[in-house]
């Protein structure tokens, strides 16, 4: 049985994930922040071995201690899922706030750097391993006011390139998914608990749900193993562009 390790399980598309890959017969190591969300989610997961790790994925050295940590029979790593990323505000970069952008690249852009660099030396040793990272519509077409997010965006789709280069010799598939507008908790974070705004993101249209990019990862991670689905652009189909919606 392989083995799936996936950041941000606590919700979002990373807790669909883990349902998702869990039904298609992986062993899960879920990472999060919050223990309690992850305990909950393994007890939904009944029937398929799990095991919990609670860190930042913006902390090195937590990282470094989750990951060590590992029990022999999940320590192999067959597919890493960088899924764990925010966003944090909506607006003009002379107006940005330092923190929210600190939160932004250390999330999204160091935090995956992290992660991976804790689980490749293992993955490089058995020449084995396949690695997706989740980035943005938002990282391929910048948009007014989305500044800093669109940039770590863009970084995530810089890195999983490079990764694929310096991997190949490895025989490491890696590879970008990129969602547009899903309905999950990203715009509640966003817009830092103003649920009113959040829930007015997805008015007026059928957005993704985390449930369509997990069945896409699902998908990706039972391929053949000369197959590597390199990158995805997956859009709700009333949406056209990273800011042309079609609204009812």
């Amino acid at each position: 049985m392989k083995t799936a390790f996936i950041t941000g399980a606590s919700s979002g598309i990373g807790r669909a994930a883990a349902v998702a890959l869990g039904k298609a017969g992986f062993k899960l190591v879920l990472t999060g922040r919050r223990r309690e969300r992850l305990e909950e989610l393994a007890r939904e997961l009944a029937d398929v071995p799990t095991h919990l790790l609670t860190f930042d994925v913006r902390d090195r050295a937590a990282v470094d201690a989750a990951v060590a940590s590992l029990p022999a029979e999940f320590a192999d790593v067959d597919v890493l899922i960088n899924n764990a990323g925010n966003a944090h505000g909506l607006g003009p970069i002379q107006q940005g706030d330092p923190a929210d952008w600190d939160a932004m690249l250390d999330g999204n852009v160091k935090g995956l750097l992290y992660v991976s660099r804790a689980i490749l030396p293992a993955m490089t040793r058995r020449n084995s391993g396949h690695i997706i990272n989740i980035g943005s519509i938002a990282g391929h077409e910048t948009y007014a006011n989305g500044n800093v997010y669109c940039a770590s965006k863009a970084a995530v789709a810089a890195l999983t390139k490079g990764m694929r280069l310096d991997l190949l010799p490895h025989h490491i598939r890696v590879a970008e998914v990129n969602p547009g507008a899903v309905e999950t908790e990203f715009s509640e974070v966003r817009f830092k608990g103003d649920t009113q705004r959040a829930a007015g993101v997805y008015q007026g249209y059928e957005a993704l749900r985390a449930e369509d990019v997990a069945d896409l990862l699902a998908f990706m991670v039972t391929r053949p193993a000369h197959v590597n689905i390199a990158e995805v652009l997956i859009l709700p189909a009333a949406q056209g562009a990273a800011t042309v919606i079609r609204k009812e």
